[in-house]
């Protein structure tokens, strides 16, 4: 039989009211839209920079071999919302922190995932492309992913109030910001390479500012609103993200930079975008302190990739110097086996002609 529509406050398994609450803290209207505010800030500079760092040629040779696509796809769209939707089952979560876990799981690659794959020499075109064709397949494969999982949940106040047509607008409206920076990539690609950089910077400094003024306007109960399985989750979900990345692109035999790139791309979640539809599509006393979720999210996956980086740094960079090293040494005895055979040919003598139809070679002599 049907369960009724359990309410936002009310004991759970997990401690519903505990997961819900704090909503009054948002109850601040200056403080709430200045919030708004700045994660749409945040969320449009971020896609532009997200614009910027594409060129319409890789876009081509994208298409004509569209295996980044196909990662982008499997990795984002299948794994990520199917471990976020496992994870909130093994948990017990309720259904607003279920919504929370799984409406970040379901988000596209962030632009984290890009900073990092140049710290870990990862193949650049590789990371974009999957980060952009994700946020485009997010467009209709989010909602769908989110209709889909939130099935378990259906009967719960939370569930019936998803707006699933405000996600697709919130998801539709970066769509000009990307597209911009793309113009601006084509026409300016000094500029592009300069916001680039801004939007990398702005990541990090939007999300300690988050974070501050989240727990600020929470207050110092923030730890008692949200239950232990919720930070447990924020710091397996990116863990086991990119490992499932790292074992999606052994599966498809790609070298192992690639490997690398693919992983950090699964792991990484856009936390701009979920933190965006989070706070202006539901009302703040309905979602409470679950929007803290993709903060921690973020500062896990942030850690997370960081620790991986540096030991790459100190364990794996070896083999990738010795790798590009056996190519350099490959390129300079080919060139010196062409520079050789240059100089036997033009050493065996010269082509002169007496008439229109005679041909005569004539040995040339080297001073000693």
């Amino acid at each position: 039989s049907a369960q009724p529509p359990v309410t936002v406050g009310a004991d759970g398994p997990d401690g519903g009211a505990a997961a819900g609450g704090g909503g009054e803290a948002f109850g601040d209207r200056s403080l709430s839209q200045g919030l708004s505010v700045l994660v749409g800030l945040a969320l449009c500079v971020t896609m532009l920079g997200l614009g910027c760092a594409v060129e319409l040629s890789q876009l081509g040779q994208q298409l004509r071999r569209p295996v980044g696509l196909l990662l982008a796809l499997l990795g984002q769209f299948v794994a990520m919302p199917l471990l976020a939707f496992l994870l909130a089952l093994i948990f017990a979560l309720d259904e607003v922190a279920a919504v929370a876990v799984l409406l970040c799981g379901c988000c596209p690659g962030g632009n984290l995932s890009n900073l990092m794959s140049v710290l870990v020499d990862g193949d650049m075109n590789l990371s974009i492309i999957m980060t952009a064709s994700s946020t485009l397949l997010a467009l209709f494969l989010m909602p769908l992913c989110l209709w889909i999982y939130s099935r378990h949940w259906i009967n719960t106040a939370v569930v019936q109030l998803l707006p699933l047509g405000a996600v697709s607008l919130t998801l539709g409206s970066t769509l000009l910001p990307i597209g911009l920076g793309v113009l601006i990539r084509y026409r300016h690609p000094r500029a592009a390479d300069l916001l680039v950089k801004i939007s990398l910077w702005s990541l990090l400094v939007t999300l300690v500012i988050l974070f501050i003024l989240t727990g600020t306007m929470l207050g110092p109960d923030l730890m008692a609103h949200i239950p232990a399985s919720v930070y447990a989750i924020a710091v397996l979900m990116p863990l086991a993200g990119y490992a499932l990345g790292y074992g999606l692109a052994t599966v498809f035999k790609m070298p192992p930079h690639c490997r690398r790139t693919v992983s950090l791309e699964t792991g990484c979640q856009n936390v701009q975008l979920c933190t965006a539809i989070l706070k202006l599509t539901f009302p703040p006393e309905l979602i409470g302190s679950m929007y803290m979720f993709p903060l921690l999210y973020a500062l896990f996956q942030s850690a997370e990739a960081g620790l991986f980086v540096l030991l790459y740094k100190m364990y794996g960079r070896e083999g990738h110097k010795q790798d590009a090293l056996g190519k350099e040494e490959d390129t300079d005895i080919s060139y010196k086996k062409l520079k050789e055979e240059e100089v036997a040919d033009t050493s065996y003598g010269t082509v002169t002609t007496e008439e229109h139809n005679s041909i005569q070679m004539e040995p040339t002599q080297t001073a000693l």
